[in-house]
């Protein structure tokens, strides 16, 4: 099977063919997402396999309005943040007055490649960078992040400014050791 509605009409009538395509076609895709909010791989690979075990079992009820990876998408966020509740490690109760907007001097973050970005982001505690993938990586609005992590939206704007801080706090410190190695 290789066109993707061809692929779509097999999951709709439950053939394993088709649900097989599907999942070769978009596993990696996913578990790369799903592992920037969730740390450990062997969790990631089990959110991996719940999202699709919902996607394949609720496929009926894509409408066909937006892009269905756009809909596998956000059933594997909400996945892996279903997981980070049940750990319970959304802690997000910041407020936006409690954390200013200041960029520190030099931006190091936006000459950074992809893979360092991903790499800062480990660093960073749980609720954060849950915000920034909703935000930055994955593009919901602040007012979708809000809806979706049951916070206001102050505390979602607030939990990005934070994130941002903190990983320009880890650029500087990486920054200064590379300086002294030198």
């Amino acid at each position: 099977m290789d066109g993707l509605q061809d692929i779509l009409q097999g999951c709709i009538q439950e053939d394993s063919s088709a649900q097989e395509s599907l999942y070769n076609r978009y596993s990696s895709l996913f578990l790369s997402m799903i592992l920037r909010y969730v740390k450990r791989r062997d969790v990631a690979e089990d959110v991996l396999v719940e999202g699709f075990y919902k996607i394949f079992s609720k496929i009926d009820s894509f409408n066909g309005k937006g892009s269905f990876e756009g809909w596998m998408k956000r059933i594997m966020v909400n996945e892996a943040l279903m997981e980070l509740r049940k750990k319970n490690v959304l802690h997000l109760s910041v407020e936006l007055n409690q954390a200013s907007d200041r960029v520190d001097d030099v931006d190091h973050i936006s000459r950074m490649s992809y893979e360092e970005l991903l790499t800062l982001l480990d660093d960073l505690p749980p609720g954060y960078r849950t915000v920034f993938n909703m935000y930055v990586i994955e593009g919901y609005k602040h007012r979708e992040i809000a809806e979706i992590l049951d916070i206001s939206i102050n505390t979602s704007k607030s939990q990005l400014i934070l994130a941002k801080k903190k990983m320009q706090e880890l650029v500087k410190k990486k920054h200064d050791l590379t300086k002294l190695g030198s």
